[in-house]
């Protein structure tokens, strides 16, 4: 929030790339078309809402990504896929609320760098989806441009632990704009409830009362105890 401007403007380049990708899948047809299905037929469901906006542009750029477009997007911790749901989400808010390129760019910045810091102590490779860790990202950056604080962003991560944990990952396929989309609506809503004064208690599952401890729950849970259901998910991946 306080770092210059110019610092933090290379972010401009991930709401390029990433809104760019999107652009190009709602006018194609690639992976599940979840995008161009929200775009073209979402309205009489969903409304022309926020929300609405927010699945529809993040899940349209994973359609492009898994669909085989020749398309570039910005990563986040290596994972195309974490770059576009700690982007587009956070991008879409932020237009939708009319807030300024700086409040854009500052919040972009906020939602990269929690991704990357849940990312470092869950490892390279986890059979937890990476949706989980990049929309959390995302809900900070969210609840930020509602006007929150830190204590704000705590929770919201916390409410999105108590959420996503434990959300499988089963290989990069066109159906993961289906489990980013879950990520990004949870998102959105783990930012209400923090601005609404809920959080998910420490009597709750395995949120704790720390955010770090809640953190290195859910990457513990990633990088240790989902070992097994790693191995279980490739065994079923390889003989069906």
């Amino acid at each position: 929030t306080t770092a210059p401007l110019e610092e933090i403007r290379f972010m401009k380049e991930a709401q390029r790339l990433n809104e760019e990708a999107a652009e190009f899948a709602l006018k194609g047809d690639y992976g599940h078309s979840l995008g161009a299905m929200i775009r073209n037929n979402g309205v009489k469901y969903m409304g022309d809402s926020t929300l609405a906006h927010m699945v529809e542009f993040t899940s349209a750029a994973c359609d492009a990504r898994m669909g085989g477009a020749t398309v570039p997007v910005m990563s986040n911790s290596g994972s195309g896929n974490q770059g576009i749901t700690a982007t587009l989400p956070v991008v879409v808010f932020a237009k939708d609320m009319n807030a300024s390129e700086e409040q854009m760019l500052r919040a972009l910045t906020l939602s990269h760098l929690t991704s990357v810091y849940i990312k470092q102590s869950l490892g390279r490779l986890s059979a937890l989806c990476g949706c989980v860790v990049a929309s959390t990202g995302a809900s900070t950056a969210i609840t930020w441009l509602m006007g929150g604080g830190y204590e704000d962003a705590c929770a919201a991560v916390k409410n999105m632990v108590a959420n996503l944990s434990g959300m499988l990952c089963d290989g990069a396929k066109p159906a993961c704009s289906m489990k980013i989309s879950s990520g990004v609506s949870t998102a959105l809503m783990s930012a209400m409830l923090a601005m609404n004064g809920r959080c998910v208690s420490s009597i709750e599952g395995i949120v704790s009362e720390d955010v770090d401890q809640t953190i290195h729950n859910l990457t513990l849970i990633g990088k240790e105890a989902m070992v097994e259901t790693d191995r279980q998910v490739l065994e079923i991946m390889t003989h069906k």
